[in-house]
């Protein structure tokens, strides 16, 4: 085993020079944290060394201790018991732990640029417009959007103080707080779906080739490095294609309501339909061809005669169906009476 430790953060064994405490097992767990039944659990799977025995007693060193502060330091970052023994035993066989430690650490590190804050209730009720509402509270608690501190019960902390301030916004703009909570869960689905499909897309193209094995420190270094590369794609992907979608949906929506509201103004959204040359504008009138001219309708009819003929077919029709009534007028007008 090496006598380094990972420079990540995470306890290393200690040096032959330094490893001279020893521990009963009852010491051993009051220094770690784990219990004496997690201990023995360890040394039956292996994740743990053998302690020296020493007559009837076992005796644990540092390097036991620091063996524990790794493994539990593992478990706090999602690893299984089952892949922290694979990491050990390729330490154990000299691969070392310091690059996928290292790994580990970047890709837990922040991934994005924003500081937490902090806010007190006062400054909720006065951002939310003076109402105090505990449902809605305890819902951003549930949502992680406020974090309680235990030593300051009026006091919380603000994960994503940029996701509030939206909050505070919409709530301003006649949003009720727990419908605004309740977009947040139906959002999260969709950003999570969309963060697992990118996930999965680098593992397959970059990252599959330092995960199929344990890697080296210099195949864990590199890939860390990716990680730093690759970690703004992800946002800057999803801010471009938010703002397309935004400006494509927005406009065929306010489309769709001022259509009927107002047709003046939803006419200004749609291409002005431009009539054939050849289409007469006036039988009894005119003799000559009139020039095509840009006459604007209201989307309202577009749309219709859009679901009616096709996209491609909307000026041919609309300028036959004018020729039509033009022509009926004109053989009103020629009845006895008209």
């Amino acid at each position: 085993m090496p006598d380094h430790a990972p420079e990540t953060g995470f306890p290393g064994p200690a040096s032959p020079a330094t490893a001279t405490a020893e521990y009963r097992i009852e010491d051993l767990a009051h220094h770690s944290g784990a219990t004496v039944r997690t201990i023995r659990a360890y040394q039956d799977r292996g994740l743990l060394p053998k302690p020296e025995r020493r007559g009837r007693a076992n005796v644990y060193r540092d390097t036991h201790l620091s063996r524990l502060r790794q493994i539990a330091a593992l478990l706090d970052r999602g690893y299984t018991l089952a892949s922290i023994k694979e990491l050990l035993e390729a330490w154990n066989t000299g691969r070392g732990l310091r690059g996928v430690l290292g790994l580990v650490a970047e890709v837990d590190g922040p991934w994005s640029d924003e500081e937490t804050g902090r806010i007190s209730r006062a400054e909720l009720r006065e951002a939310f417009g003076g109402t105090t509402d505990d449902a809605a509270i305890e819902d951003a608690v549930g949502l992680g959007v406020l974090v309680r501190l235990p030593s300051s019960p009026d006091q919380f902390l603000v994960p994503s103080p940029q996701e509030l301030a939206v909050a505070a916004e919409l709530h301003a703009a006649g949003v009720p707080l727990l419908a605004i909570s309740g977009h947040l869960r139906e959002l999260r689905t969709h950003v999570e779906h969309i963060a697992a499909r990118f996930l999965h897309f680098t593992t397959e193209h970059v990252f599959l080739q330092y995960l199929d094995h344990p890697p080296t420190d210099e195949e864990a270094e590199e890939a860390a490095a990716l990680v730093r590369r690759l970690r703004p794609l992800a946002q800057q992907t999803v801010d471009a294609e938010l703002a397309r979608a935004m400006r494509t949906l927005a406009t065929r929506f306010l489309r769709d309501h001022l259509g009927d509201a107002a047709p003046s103004a939803a006419a200004a959204l749609e291409p002005p339909v431009e009539a054939p040359a050849e289409t007469p504008v006036d039988r009894t009138a005119a003799t000559d061809e009139v020039p095509a001219e840009q006459v604007r309708l209201p989307a309202r009819t577009v749309r219709s005669v859009r679901a009616l003929v096709g996209p491609e077919n909307v000026a041919a029709f609309i300028a036959a169906a004018a020729d039509r009534e033009v022509s009926a007028r004109t053989m009103d007008a020629l009845l006895p009476g008209g």
